[in-house]
């Protein structure tokens, strides 16, 4: 597969890649949404359908985390598209940064109810647990779960507009190889 277009613009990622990143989003955007609608809602049958809710959309990235790590690893190398080198270097320690808060979200909302002495129930399937069931765990485990959702934001946003950047700024087509 050729990595450029006729007109040099940087051909787009492989399709599985770009599903895989969109749905990532999805899932972050849906565990995120529902969380934040649980604290605004009553009755206690809501509020647990969308803790569950929250559960496996955050379980889904987990899968997601996953399948994307061993697709990438798999796919050929994209050519790079021209920056300077601290701006390579920034993309580089943001984009690990995301892939390791996309796994220890997941892992750590786990080990909370595991420590909550809650069962993870996934699809039908209850999970096993994590750690042993300790209450000051679980509040540890909590506001950690919690900082690292602050922490992922300020990444999102940093992500979101490092690609404007690049699509309106430096017009170099990086945007435009991850668009759906």
């Amino acid at each position: 597969m050729a990595w450029t277009h006729h007109d040099d613009r940087p051909a787009p990622w492989p399709r599985p890649l770009r599903v895989l990143h969109w749905l990532t989003v999805l899932c972050v955007t849906a565990a995120a949404a529902i969380i934040l609608l649980r604290d605004e809602v009553s009755g206690r049958a809501l509020r647990t359908w969308l803790l569950e809710g929250h559960r496996h959309a955050g379980l889904i990235v987990l899968v997601l985390f996953v399948v994307r790590v061993i697709v990438r690893a798999r796919a050929a190398k994209l050519p790079a598209i021209p920056m300077p080198p601290v701006m390579r270097l920034a993309a580089g320690a943001t984009h690990v940064a995301l892939y390791l808060l996309l796994l220890a979200m997941p892992l750590l909302g786990w080990a909370m109810c595991s420590a909550g002495d809650q069962d993870v129930h996934f699809f039908g399937l209850t999970l096993p647990r994590l750690v042993a069931p300790d209450d000051d765990l679980a509040d540890r485990l909590q506001a950690l779960h919690v900082d690292a959702a602050w922490v992922l934001l300020a990444l999102v946003c940093l992500h979101i507009g490092a690609a404007l950047f690049h699509h309106f700024g430096r017009r170099d087509g990086l945007l435009r190889r991850m668009w759906p």
